[in-house]
């Protein structure tokens, strides 16, 4: 979200996402035709909602409702009210025949923004380092909670784009990882997790939204345009929002910037065509804060809901719907019938399965939702915190150990955690990115506190240079004394430039001098560990050999108990078990071909061609032969475990393709008489509040239907179901288990410990698709004391072994009769010490 005031409307294409095929010459003539382009073909009209069963008591509710509202009753539902006019950061109109309140949307992906007596979470980042799918659920639960508790009906989060394809991207610390299954798996949990509470989810941001720079259309510049062949859209960046529609997610909210050189407010193909058909979602389509560029072009392209409500300059009262909306309805441009499913699906939103009950009453007031909550942060955080390096066992400290600690990271803000407005700060501690993706925080412990409380002999120097007048010399430092060296790196939405980075970071190196901080101390203490408080990879070369640094801890964005979780790793009350949801390169370089484009002044529109496909992140140093600093899984603990060997069996009979969708189920029926414009006047004697945003009409007797210059390719005619659609997420068979993995693991140290295994696929040699080389494909955390074992048991989908065919458009199992999918099993992306194949079975 962003409350720029500098976006405007500008011309573009009624475009969606095409295919980007591999084999042209296979295709038919409008394949060939689009093969070398970035091509977004419209898909019109806009299915309507209710057809999944799992929603259909839920429609028939909100249909019933619906009926009996006027025009602009229905209206109310889908506009804001305008920026800053009412106590939510979004604030729909209201029904008062029918009792329906201004529905409340409110940040964030990581706790309730704009409210005390709240719980500041860990960022989605380090949610995604716990690899442990009981905390992602948890506290999913957790923030639902709080949001009920404080009027929230719809919650923005979580976030699963970005994916991280940039690792200088300002927000891919909101998301869960640098993977579409590791991502998928976190949205799904967090969602089921949040809506078990009655708060409906908002799923973020759709889709390719992988820079911050650029990504907003101005009065001189359209936002940058993601150019996605449909695989990699499909393979990578569309797989976790599919998770999410497959859990039941209530809302999703459109990016800013265009794909395929088509606004994603008003791409036909990316709502319509993907979102609403292919991958069956029910609920309601909202712009993020001010990104709608037109009226009736985003209503037929399949927008549901805007917000704040106000055109690009807000606070004037001027909405590209509301009114105007009434009018398009009155005029027939919008078919009253997509007015009617708009207004159905926000209003089966609150009515969604699993929802008992929805937020009522109070919203926003002084009322304390926190619970207990503090316990599951600081779980989280010490289930996230990643030891890379641990060299003669440096850690756990003794309590009694001399130790020395440096950077201001390590200490808190002189001004207070919340001094810096949407946190577009970075001093003291690091919990959390800045932007609209943060909270305040009720307190936020230091780890200086956390261990001066822990430890009695603990000298501290809050600077970011080393201090000289405390410096003894090399040899004056006993040979247990520790000195701990606190960094980090921060980045953030782009409403704020902190530090001269504007949302997105300047470089992958630590911030405040922190590479000097660390070699100065390695220069003088022997036993040397750096804790990493960090958004994402940062570069480590400039002093990670050196033989004093022992030890490098990366404890993320912890949320307000940083100090507590990480003096629980610190000195072995618990043994760390997270492992790293990206690849931490040796050097910019070596990642250069992701740096964010168009950075500066330009003229003219960006374009992001995403040319690197299907390989990013380690699918990229696999396929370029780079070796990493730290792998993605990357993790160390303070005991060992041992694999065993590994068996499969096969669960379902494999055939290339999915069995057909069944054919969609019924949907609400509304009358299809345009209603009377009387319905959009002013109410007499109606009361105006200036900048509301109302959804009435001057004059609506002179409303004439005429012939309106509908887009390329509009039509009325409903498309047949996609073949890899028929439910939500998709195709149901495609969530089909195929194999089941099983290996025994073994603690073989002398600490309880969580292990996390971790599966990733091989696809066979010598299919006709490029593939990576390895895709990760499961995970599961365990605890296991001292000793002993357990048999870990994963499975295999269909989706999981299967190919996006731009052709066919389809999910393809490519592998039968081409040899065997080699399933790895290990610790991390280069540690997979276990393997076996399909092809024996």
């Amino acid at each position: 979200m962003h409350l720029s005031l500098l976006l405007i409307c500008h011309v573009f294409l009624f475009l969606s996402v095409a295919a980007l095929p591999s084999d042209p010459q296979a295709l038919g003539d409008e394949h060939r035709k689009r093969a070398s382009e970035y091509f977004s073909p419209p898909y019109y009209p806009t299915p309507k909602g209710g057809w999944v069963p799992e929603w259909r008591a839920s429609y028939a509710r909100a249909q019933a409702l619906v009926a009996q509202m006027t025009l602009v009753e229905k209206i109310n539902l889908t506009t804001g009210t305008g920026l800053f006019m009412g106590r939510c950061v979004g604030n729909t109109g209201s029904v008062p025949r029918f009792g329906i309140p201004s529905l409340c949307l409110e940040d964030s992906p990581l706790g309730v923004a704009k409210a005390d007596n709240i719980t500041a979470f860990p960022a989605g980042i380090t949610i995604g380092a716990t690899w442990d799918r009981d905390l992602m659920y948890v506290r999913g639960a957790a923030l639902g909670a709080e949001a009920r508790g404080k009027g929230v009906n719809i919650q923005l989060g979580p976030s699963v784009g970005p994916l991280g394809r940039c690792p200088w991207a300002g927000r891919n610390r909101e998301s869960f990882g640098a993977d579409p299954y590791l991502q998928g798996v976190a949205g799904y949990l967090t969602v089921k997790g949040m809506q078990s509470n009655g708060v409906i989810a908002t799923t973020k941001h759709l889709v390719g939204n992988e820079q911050e720079q650029h990504r907003l259309d101005s009065r001189v510049q359209p936002a940058i345009s993601s150019n996605i062949d449909d695989r990699t859209l499909h393979e990578l960046y569309l797989w976790p929002f599919a998770e999410t529609v497959r859990a039941g997610v209530g809302a999703v909210m459109i990016a800013y910037n265009e794909v395929n050189d088509s606004s994603c407010s008003q791409n036909s193909k990316l709502i319509n065509g993907i979102l609403k058909d292919e991958l069956g979602f029910q609920g309601f389509v909202m712009t993020d804060w001010l990104a709608q560029i037109g009226g009736v072009s985003s209503a037929l392209a399949g927008l549901d809901m805007t917000m704040p409500g106000d055109v690009f300059v807000p606070l004037i009262g001027q909405s590209y719907w509301a009114y105007d909306l009434a009018i398009a309805v009155l005029n027939g441009s919008v078919p009253l019938g997509r007015l009617n499913d708009m207004a159905t699906r926000i209003r089966t939103g609150p009515l969604y399965p699993g929802a008992l009950f929805s937020p009522s009453g109070v919203v926003n007031e002084y009322v304390n939702v926190q619970s207990d909550h503090y316990k599951i942060v600081r779980e989280v955080g010490r289930g996230a915190a990643t030891m890379l390096k641990n060299d003669n066992k440096t850690l756990p400290l003794s309590t009694s150990a001399k130790i020395r600690i440096f950077g201001s990271d390590a200490g808190s803000n002189p001004k207070g955690p919340n001094a810096c407005e949407n946190r577009a700060c970075n001093v003291g501690v690091l919990g959390m990115g800045w932007g609209s993706g943060s909270v305040d925080y009720p307190y936020l412990v230091a780890p200086v506190d956390a261990i001066k409380a822990k430890a009695p002999n603990v000298v501290a120097s809050l600077t970011d240079t080393f201090p000289q007048s405390q410096s003894p010399a090399a040899d004056e430092v006993a040979a247990d004394e520790v000195a701990l060296v606190f960094i980090s790196s921060d980045s953030g939405e782009n409403q704020n430039t902190v530090e001269g980075n504007p949302g997105d970071r300047n470089s992958l190196y630590a911030w405040h001098n922190g590479d000097e901080l660390v070699k100065r101390a390695a220069q003088i203490y022997r036993n040397v560990v750096v804790i990493v408080h960090t958004v994402g990879p940062i570069i480590m070369d400039n002093w990670i050999d050196l033989p004093s640094v022992k030890g490098v801890l990366v404890a993320h964005l912890p949320g307000q108990e940083a100090g507590n979780s990480l003096v629980d790793i610190l000195f072995g009350d618990f043994s760390p078990s997270g492992h790293l949801p990206y690849t931490i390169p040796k050097s910019e370089a070596d990642v250069s071909v992701f740096k964010p484009v168009g950075v500066g002044f330009n003229i003219g529109q960006i374009h992001s061609p995403f040319s690197e496909g299907l390989y990013i992140d380690y699918r990229y140093f696999n396929k370029q032969g780079i070796t990493p600093r730290y792998p993605f899984g990357h993790g160390l603990s303070y005991t060992t475990f041992s694999f065993g060997s590994a068996s499969i069996k096969k669960r379902t009979q494999l055939t290339a393709t999915p069995p057909p969708p069944p054919p969609k189920g019924p949907t609400p029926v509304f009358p299809a008489t345009i209603p009377a414009a009387s319905e959009a006047a002013w109410p007499s004697g109606f009361n105006r509040i200036w900048r509301y945003i109302y959804p009435y009409v001057e004059n609506p007797q002179n409303i004439r239907v005429g012939k309106y210059p509908y887009p390329e390719g509009y039509s009325t005619a409903e498309k047949p179901l996609p073949l890899a659609g028929g439910s939500q997420g998709g195709n149901a068979n495609l969530w089909d288990e195929m194999f089941q993995v099983s290996v025994r693991v073994a603690s073989t140290g002398s600490v309880p410990e969580k292990v996390v295994t971790q599966l990733y696929l091989q696809f066979p040699p010598y299919i006709p698709y490029d593939t990576p080389r390895i895709q990760l494909r499961g995970f599961v955390k365990t605890l296991l004391n001292p000793g002993q074992s357990a048999t870990v048991t994963l499975s295999l989908t269909r989706k999981d072994m299967s190919v996006w065919d731009v052709v066919q458009q389809n999910w393809v199992i490519p592998g039968i009769g081409a040899g065997g999918y080699t399933v790895w099993l290990g610790q991390s992306s280069a540690d997979l010490p276990i393997s076996c194949n399909t092809a024996t079975l």
